[in-house]
């Protein structure tokens, strides 16, 4: 095989990696180059008659491509229209970056590679966000968000929403891998890195899905890092850690409160606010369509059709439900799921999810740690938000579980220091 062709396919791996962190044309671009290079080298696999890089080399790859195929053969009931089906197949098929990268990853100094350009992006954007909050000029800034003093969240190229999740995984993946960091003041620089990108979380941005991940990865960490006997502790650590920021930060307070209100006054009235409330109306409509369909949901697609069905002849009576009808999915992963295939499709989700925890247990414990951390805040993010289904999010996600995970790829270690936890670590 050329030189110039490995040089490619890992320069491919590294560019995806990085892209995550900045606009979703990047992004598409990366994938699509991605894609391209995975059919290229099956092909020259094929024609070479060589033996062949496993494409199913862990649980998760064939996790995915069974549901992705199911996701696909929905459409043959979907009550969605044909351009509504194939984009929600385009949006759920940036799955299929997890095995790509899987199967192009050969050896795990190639992930160690490609894990660095994706925490050197993630880093590039948690200082591009502190140039900001500063008030450093910065000309890269295409966040609409950002310019905009009154509501500034002092997102870079995507919504606050999105980037404080980010921010949060990069805190917990940079932390539990500090080990593989060849200086030997490791723990200082992945320290400072983490605190600087949880004080972005929880004091600079106001996304409450970032606020609920960052005290979720925070916990797990601390945990960790306990001796064993004094593990009992993680029941109090979360409800400790929410009391402290909401007395010290503004943002996590005014989150909190608004989270109560809303959900009190829906209690109380069926009013809902214009934003946690919006989600109530979402997941109502999700579960009325999963009730009616509960076996084979609606087919691929068929989300925003069956809301508005459920919508139509019935006046918007509050803010809440006004907004709802501006959204194309149920903000909720697994409602998405339930919606397009039913009950099935929660469960189908799920089983990705368990095969992706099932893989993190045959890695190393800094790379088991780094992966279901990743994993929690995929899965607490799902909760609240098409996770995997929206755009640059559901990149970020697809990219970085694949990345910790081709950790494990290839049996014999890396002989170079720098890629070694060091003893004691």
């Amino acid at each position: 095989m050329p030189r110039s062709f490995p040089d490619a396919r890992l320069s491919l791996i590294c560019f995806a990696a990085a892209a995550v962190a900045f606009p979703i044309a990047i992004i598409s671009i990366a994938k699509f180059l991605l894609v391209l290079c995975a059919l290229a080298v099956i092909v020259k696999g094929w024609s070479s008659r060589s033996k062949a890089q496993a494409f199913l080399p862990n649980s998760v790859s064939p996790m995915i491509l069974l549901s992705l195929a199911i996701l696909a053969s929905s459409a043959l009931w979907s009550t969605g229209s044909s351009d509504e089906v194939l984009a929600a197949l385009a949006k759920h098929g940036k799955l299929i970056l997890i095995p790509i990268i899987l199967y192009l990853t050969r050896s795990r100094r190639e992930a160690f590679i490609a894990l660095a350009f994706f925490m050197g992006a993630q880093i590039f954007l948690l200082a591009s966000t502190w140039f900001l909050y500063f008030g450093v000029p910065i000309p890269w800034v295409t966040s609409k968000e950002a310019g905009i003093c009154a509501i500034c969240s002092f997102a870079i190229f995507s919504s606050y929403l999105d980037q404080s999740i980010m921010t949060a995984v990069l805190a917990a993946v940079c932390w539990h891998l500090r080990g593989y960091l060849s200086s030997r003041h490791r723990t200082l620089i992945t320290s400072i890195i983490s605190a600087l990108a949880l004080v972005c979380v929880f004091f600079i941005f106001q996304g409450r899905t970032g606020y609920l991940v960052a005290v979720a990865l925070t916990t797990l960490a601390i945990m960790w890092e306990l001796p064993s006997r004094f593990r009992f502790a993680v029941a109090v650590i979360p409800l400790a850690l929410v009391l402290l920021l909401a007395a010290s930060s503004g943002k996590v307070r005014h989150g909190v409160m608004e989270i109560a209100g809303s959900i009190q006054s829906f209690r109380q009235s069926g009013y809902v606010s214009p934003s946690s409330g919006t989600r109530l109306v979402l997941w109502r409509g999700a579960l009325r369509s999963m009730a009616d369909n509960p076996l084979m949901g609606t087919g691929v697609g068929s989300w925003d059709g069956e809301f508005r069905r459920q919508q139509a002849g019935n006046a918007p009576t509050d803010a809440g439900s006004s907004a709802a009808s501006q959204h194309r999915n149920p903000h909720q992963e697994y409602l998405l799921w339930g919606t397009a295939l039913g009950v099935p499709g929660i469960a189908l989700l799920c089983a990705v999810l368990l095969a992706l925890y099932r893989d993190s247990l045959q890695m190393d414990k800094p790379e088991r740690r780094a992966m279901q951390s990743v994993l929690l805040a995929l899965t607490l993010a799902c909760l609240f938000n098409c996770a995997l289904y929206d755009a640059l999010i559901g990149d970020f996600f697809c990219i970085a579980l694949a990345l910790v995970a081709a950790l494990r790829v290839g049996a014999t270690p890396v002989a170079t220091a720098a890629f070694h936890p060091r003893p004691g670590v």
